[in-house]
């Protein structure tokens, strides 16, 4: 053991990387609907491998991965929480209000009835939260405090080994509130309440149990017959309008297709659409054949992220009459929640939508929806490396209030900028690209690193820090979660009248728990849940991490 201690020591890195291993294969245990993840995991690791062996790691490894989390969480955000503030999004917002104003009246209390200091209180406010991000943001506002290096990170390791123990607590009172205790509290049967919501959505009964990536586009080749002496702009017409006629051919030779192409018997025609739609196509059209040479296409498939041209919410059922003929609605996804493709769901700008139909047709009309992801550029480093740059020099600027130095910090400036960043790149979709799977992986290795760094500085403190406030802090925790949650269950069922699956839906968004939200949809049994939870996503993801340097500040001021 003492050689293995040597060596983590002697190489730090090789410990950051053990505990990321560490903590995510824990992370994935799963006991009932409870599973860590891998953050929470990562941080519990590091602080027993921290306690084995005082392990240091360059403060500059921490600062620059928080500042590429913080950037691309507030990027990625950007677009959603600018097109939340609007009169129907901002009802919600009084979650992310009830959240703010109750973790911070009760670290308060804590504060003077336990007598924490600033890193503990933050640690506190940020577990009982579930916010990683507030870590950050409080361990930053602290190193600006005015005391000396020694207690300044003591009061830093009391931050990760706070939120650890908290965190777990708020954990699994959120999934357990959310997912069994409320449904109960209001009688009734959630996957009945979310069946129903879904049905009003434009949803049929059969697939209230089903969660689908996509829509079921297909495409069929008929040979004409009954529709002969027609127009084809009429044939899909009568159809529903869902439907479209891609290719044509007369005699062995391609047609051009038009809407005012009069058919022909014998014609061979390929329809694309919704497998519902397509259903009556051949009691309508003629005689389903194998497709021939002429009739062979194939469609294209775009993630389109709508900007600033798409002025209003709208729901799914009237953007589909805005498209363009031939263009097919197959996904719609915000803050990397994939929302149900009901004719009732909501889309807004910000959201990417995942359109599919011939090049030319997607050519001809995304340039008045938003701006197409270019799956091969992945990243624009210069203009993510400006954004975070700027994010630390405003991070540097300190304002005195009386005593406290008051400062975004590294967490609040590269926050800001990396909302700003997100919402000037929606408007203007030349510049600045930063694809989803690659903002998910620096946002996630980036928390992760931090996390571990952190952990691993806490562990030496860990034990005292336990031994000095007891079950005060696991207690803390529980309230921290619990009061909120509560609180806003009353207020969306009995004053804002929200169906429950909003609610809960609601109530996790507040808390920024995935955790949280997967189980209520596994209850529930269909992507309702969703629709509220997004929105308060969105602003509690702003909020809650410039809560670091408030605890930090009030905290200071109480003691």
């Amino acid at each position: 053991m003492d050689a293995i201690k040597r060596f983590l020591q002697d190489s730090p890195e090789t410990a950051l990387f053990l505990c990321l291993a560490l903590g995510y294969a824990i992370g994935k245990i799963r006991i009932w609907k409870l599973s860590l993840g891998g953050v929470a995991g990562t941080l519990i690791v590091a602080i027993f491998v921290g306690m084995a062996g005082h392990i240091v790691l360059n403060d500059q490894v921490k600062n620059i991965a928080f500042a590429l989390f913080i950037f691309t969480l507030g990027f990625v955000s950007g677009p959603t929480f600018f097109a939340s503030l609007n009169r129907k999004s901002l009802k919600y917002g009084t979650f992310t209000v009830i959240e703010v104003v109750s973790i911070l009246a009760i670290t308060a209390a804590a504060t003077v009835i336990m007598k924490l200091d600033p890193g503990t209180a933050s640690g506190l406010m940020a577990g009982g939260a579930t916010e990683s991000a507030a870590v950050g943001t409080a361990t930053d506002a602290i190193a600006k405090l005015d005391r000396p290096a020694n207690e300044i990170s003591a009061l830093q390791a009391n931050v990760g080994t706070a939120y650890s123990i908290s965190y777990i607590c708020g954990l699994i009172v959120i999934v357990l509130l959310s997912s069994q205790v409320f449904p109960l509290i209001m009688r009734i049967n959630l996957r009945d309440e979310a069946e129903k919501l879904w049905q009003k959505m434009g949803g049929g009964a059969d697939s209230a149990n089903e969660v689908p990536a996509a829509p079921d586009l297909v495409g069929r080749a008929f040979q004409v017959q009954r529709v002969a002496g027609k127009t084809i702009g009429a044939v899909t017409a009568s159809l529903g309008g869902h439907l479209t006629v891609e290719r044509m051919v007369r005699g062995g030779k391609p047609v051009t297709v038009t809407d005012d192409v009069v058919l022909q018997a014998g014609d061979q025609v390929l329809v694309v659409g919704l497998r519902s739609a397509m259903v009556p196509a051949e009691d309508a059209i003629g005689t389903e054949i194998v497709p021939t040479a002429g009739l062979e296409t194939s469609l294209e498939t775009d993630q389109v992220v709508l900007d600033h041209r798409q002025t209003k919410s709208t729901t799914i059922d009237e953007f589909d009459k805005q498209l363009g003929k031939g263009l097919f609605l197959t996904g719609v996804v915000r803050e990397d929640k994939e929302l149900p493709l009901r004719p009732g769901t909501v889309v807004q700008r910000g959201d990417t939508v995942q359109l599919t139909g011939s090049k030319s047709d997607l050519a001809k009309y995304i340039p008045g929806l938003g701006y197409r992801l270019d799956p091969s550029v992945k990243a624009d480093i210069i203009y993510i490396a400006l954004g975070v740059a700027l994010g630390f020099i405003i991070g540097k600027i300190v304002i005195p209030v009386g005593s406290i130095p008051m400062t975004l910090g590294t967490g609040g400036g590269c926050l800001l900028t990396g909302l700003l960043f997100g919402w000037f790149r929606s408007k203007n979709p030349k510049i600045g690209q930063y694809a989803p799977a690659a903002a998910e992986v620096i946002k996630t290795l980036g928390l992760s690193v931090f996390i571990a760094v952190v952990g691993l500085t806490s562990g030496p403190q860990a034990v005292s820090l336990v031994a000095k406030f007891g079950f005060g802090l696991p207690i803390a925790g529980v309230l921290m979660t619990a009061i909120p949650a509560c609180i806003s269950l009353l207020v969306a069922w009995k004053i804002m009248k929200l169906p429950a699956p909003l609610a809960l839906g609601a109530i996790t968004g507040q808390q920024c728990s995935t955790p949280g939200i997967t189980a209520v949809q596994q209850v529930a049994g269909n992507a309702t849940p969703l629709m509220s939870y997004t929105i308060v996503y969105a602003l509690s993801n702003v909020a809650l991490p410039l809560m670091g340097p408030i605890t930090v500040a009030m905290t200071e001021a109480l003691s």
